[in-house]
């Protein structure tokens, strides 16, 4: 009956007290039997109805309730809206917030309604039973609405920072952060239930500090995925969306939760790791490049190739590749990032993960063939980029190969015969 008495005070600021509403209420049905009940044919319906614990003044008193509560659902939640916007923290929240909330509050009134309803109809008298069932419902509507009030201000501050800078925070952090505060809701929507069906806290309470080593055994990889958890979040190992490759299993970050990370593999399956295992493993993660993908191939020409076609050849080669705009060099120019001049111990290529290397040598004499090195790095590092990149080089390799008469070697055994010898 405590919702009830609050809600009432809201209908009705006017009157002093809750105890004082419901008089109100018992006195409204007392004018309802002084003037209604007093009719024989009143009293002949309510004959028929006392079998079922109903009279006509119960049934025009809990009508008079549901028309009321139906109209003034509206001050009420106008009521509310004034009284999230008077939070200074909340004024800019509060549209989006009443709008998620709405149905709950609604939901949460026809409750009170229909509690209100039972109340007369058992003559404004509380049962126990009643009123526990009742607090259960309140107090799982209560937090879920808390929830939804919690998880709205986080999603438009992130919008919010996320669109004055991209890179102003890490995602992950702010979703696990969620992850653990809809937790700790969670709990204590829990122990708010508990408390309004009239069970001893502090028994639990003590219960649970009491149980919580054996707890915490039972949940130790538990809690080693959570350290887990904390240790990639802090470390940068990677980021959602990044392709790595960890213990085996290769794929892009779906989400890093607080047990395990989710990936979604390039056949398309999707598969969890546990974070203990990821923060105790090497970690290659694929998307920490911002200039150079590797190119890097091994071309056979055959044998009776002219020294100086190839010569020729490589030094054509590393001339294309040197002005080819999809190959990294020297000369390309890269904007460093200012995270780099706090890390003087390191080069700036590879604090960034930039590559020039630029590559074209005579490289080994094969067993069919003499075979020339070519060690690269394409300016994109997006795969269909890359792709496209080493596609055309290869063509340009060819071109190449042909104008100096230089043929590609391919595995082959040469037998020799010796005449007018017997074995």
């Amino acid at each position: 009956m405590k919702f009830i008495y609050l809600f009432i005070l809201l209908i009705f600021p006017n009157i002093i007290s809750a105890e004082e509403n419901l008089k109100y209420l018992a006195n409204i049905q007392e004018k309802i039997i002084n003037n209604v009940d007093q009719y024989s044919v009143i009293k002949q319906i309510n004959i028929f109805l006392l079998e079922y614990g109903f009279s006509v003044s119960k049934l025009l008193l809990m009508i008079f309730l549901i028309i009321v509560v139906y109209f003034i659902r509206t001050i009420f939640y106008n009521r509310l809206e004034k009284f999230i916007v008077s939070i200074e923290f909340l004024e800019n929240y509060s549209k989006n917030i009443l709008k998620n909330i709405r149905r709950l509050v609604e939901t949460l009134i026809i409750f009170i309604n229909i509690e209100l309803i039972i109340y007369v109809y058992n003559d404004f008298i509380s049962l126990d039973i009643v009123n526990k069932i009742f607090n259960i419902v309140y107090g799982f509507i209560i937090t879920f609405i808390i929830y939804k009030v919690v998880n709205e201000i986080a999603n438009i501050k992130v919008s919010k920072i996320q669109g004055e800078d991209g890179k102003s925070i890490k995602f992950e952090i702010v979703n696990v952060g969620i992850k653990i505060v809809n937790f700790t809701i969670l709990i204590l929507g829990l122990l708010l239930v508990l408390f309004l069906a009239g069970v001893n806290l502090t028994a639990v309470l003590s219960g649970l500090g009491i149980g919580g080593f054996a707890v915490a055994l039972a949940a130790k990889d538990s809690l080693a995925n959570f350290f887990g958890t904390l240790n990639i979040l802090f470390s940068d190992m990677f980021s959602q969306g990044d392709w790595i490759k960890v213990d085996g299993v290769e794929g892009t970050v779906i989400e890093i939760g607080l047990r395990v990370t989710t990936l979604r593999t390039f056949d398309n399956a999707l598969i969890s790791v546990p974070n203990a295992t990821i923060s105790n493993k090497d970690v290659r993660n694929w998307n920490r490049r911002s200039l150079g993908r590797r190119i890097k191939m091994s071309l056979g020409v055959k044998y009776d190739s002219k020294v100086d076609d190839l010569k020729k050849a490589i030094d054509e080669i590393y001339i294309m590749l040197d002005q080819h705009s999809g190959i990294a060099t020297v000369n390309t120019d890269f904007k460093y990032s200012d995270k780099t001049k706090v890390r003087a111990v390191r080069s700036k290529d590879d604090a960034q993960g930039v590559k020039k290397t630029l590559l074209v040598y005579l490289d080994e004499f094969g067993p069919s063939s003499i075979n020339i090195l070519i060690y690269c790095f394409s300016k994109s590092v997006k795969w269909s980029e890359w792709l496209a990149v080493k596609q055309d080089v290869m063509y340009q390799i060819m071109k190449i190969f042909e104008k100096n008469n230089l043929e590609f070697a391919f595995p082959s055994l040469s037998v020799y015969h010796e005449n007018n010898k017997e074995i």
